[in-house]
């Protein structure tokens, strides 16, 4: 970062970002820092056990209120929340927080819902911005190499 990108405006006064952040990696300290590249105040929305288990059918390694702590503690962020059944659902989301950007990974920018609610959170005055993964390290390939080690 240059001196001066210290007082540029960024495109965002509030950002928003929610996910697992199990075996927190690279790949996760990219995206947080990226994101508050766009924002001046970042939530950070992490998943809680029970909601990963409903979508993704595992218990994460490390419990929600340790996940919680670890995204809490990165100088990127500046306020995090649990999410739950009550504010998963993004429009949910911006109600609580009125953000003015949701950022997700690209993984989901061609996804029909998430682009009914970009239309609908625009009617609103907020956005949806997709960012690249890191490539090379995921969660998911850390979790493979821990159980086939075991």
């Amino acid at each position: 970062m240059q001196p001066s990108d210290l007082y540029k405006k960024k495109e965002y006064n509030i950002g928003y970002i929610a996910g697992v952040f199990d075996l927190f990696h690279i790949g996760h300290l990219n995206l947080l820092r990226k994101v508050k590249e766009r924002c001046d105040h970042l939530i950070v929305g992490v998943l809680t056990d029970e909601l990963v288990f409903h979508f993704k059918n595992i218990t994460p390694f490390i419990p929600q209120d340790e996940r919680q702590a670890i995204i809490q503690a990165i100088k990127y962020v500046d306020r995090t929340e649990l999410v739950t059944m009550d504010n998963i659902d993004k429009l949910k989301a911006w109600e609580l927080y009125q953000f003015d950007c949701l950022f997700s990974g690209d993984d989901w920018k061609n996804e029909p819902s998430w682009n009914q609610d970009k239309d609908r959170l625009n009617q609103l005055g907020s956005n949806i911005e997709f960012l690249p993964y890191t490539k090379g390290t995921s969660s998911t390939q850390i979790r493979k190499l821990i159980q086939n080690s075991i």
